[in-house]
């Protein structure tokens, strides 16, 4: 089964072909980074501008990559939530325009369902139940994936994503948008016991997570520097931030497979390019006798392969949608 898929719930305009939910024949990728970086994050009106000049001209890229006419496509799928709900309607829009020129089914996907699916993709003997660790710009959160469709939130941050705090520190710091992978290269020549910052603990919700607060501290950090003209060591600074930014996220992690009784630990996610996390996992899973599954980088950040390959299992589960689908700022992954 040959699906097109569109993604456009951020600031990359992303479009592929996938077949039968492990075969990715073509996954093309359009970036706004560079326009986005002069306002120091992302601009909603301009992302969807830029999205409504692209998707049309990557849909027929990503057809011609994958060396496939129009009429061998099966099915359409589209990101429609959660995101800048702009953006998520120049995409559901052109889906909608696709599915009904083609005579095929359009099948409505959730982001962050795709970034755990980027997991299928990289590792094909990768099949669920496991215990999903999603961690981007726009959310933090522990899954029960059950099955293909079949997901509940365990964990999640009451206020910032960690993606969300990586790229607001890093402006502070004058490292530009997006920032955490600056931040995580700065790190790496840093010393991690530096500066003290704070790890939160949600009361009553062992496996809930907080940024606000550390984020806050490391900015007012940043500003406290400056103004009593102390010399801020960045990289130990970065390093220290990165680690608090683990600390949270990966116990919460071994914490919630452990009380679910899984085995299988899949990371999914921009934030889940950072190589410390990355680092971090890789040892926790280690010591506590689980496997670790980490997509490889390209397949963290927002791609249209992840949104066809959960596209598939959406599609084999019945879910199909009507020229009358919306898009959804949020949206609770359990009903995605």
């Amino acid at each position: 089964m040959n699906i097109l898929a569109i993604e456009s719930s951020c600031d990359e305009t992303a479009a592929a072909i996938c077949r039968n939910g492990r075969e990715v024949l073509s996954d093309v990728v359009l970036s706004q980074a560079d326009m986005h970086a002069v306002y120091g994050g992302v601009v909603p009106e301009i992302a969807s501008r830029r999205h409504v000049e692209a998707v049309g001209g990557l849909a027929e890229q990503a057809l011609a990559e994958a060396g496939l006419r129009r009429e061998e496509i099966d099915a359409v799928a589209v990101t429609y939530a959660p995101g800048l709900i702009g953006a998520l309607l120049v995409g559901v829009n052109f889906a909608k325009a696709a599915s009904y020129g083609l005579g095929v089914p359009l099948i409505p996907v959730h982001h962050v369902r795709g970034h755990i699916a980027a997991g299928y993709i990289a590792f094909p003997e990768l099949e669920p139940p496991f215990l999903s660790l999603a961690i981007s710009g726009g959310n933090t959160l522990l899954v029960d994936v059950r099955d293909y469709t079949d997901m509940h939130i365990v964990g999640a941050s009451r206020d910032d994503a960690a993606g969300e705090c990586f790229d607001k520190v890093a402006r502070v710091l004058g490292l530009g948008y997006p920032g955490g992978a600056a931040m995580d290269r700065l790190a790496r020549g840093g010393d991690d016991s530096r500066y003290a910052l704070p790890r939160a603990k949600v009361e009553d919700a062992e496996l809930d997570m907080s940024f606000s607060g550390l984020k806050t501290a490391a900015i007012n950090l940043i500003h406290n520097a400056r103004q009593k003209g102390e010399t801020l060591d960045e990289a130990s600074f970065a390093a220290s931030f990165t680690k608090a930014v683990s600390e949270v996220l990966v116990p919460r992690a071994v914490e919630a497979a452990r009380m679910l009784g899984r085995r299988t630990v899949v990371a999914g996610g921009g934030v889940a390019a950072n190589s410390r996390i990355r680092e971090d996992l890789t040892r926790a899973a280690a010591e506590n006798g689980f496997q670790l599954f980490l997509p490889p980088t390209a397949l963290c950040g927002d791609n249209a392969a992840m949104i066809g390959c959960q596209g598939y299992y959406e599609y084999i589960a019945g879910k199909r949608a009507g020229m009358d689908l919306n898009a959804y700022a949020t949206l609770d992954i359990s009903r995605g």
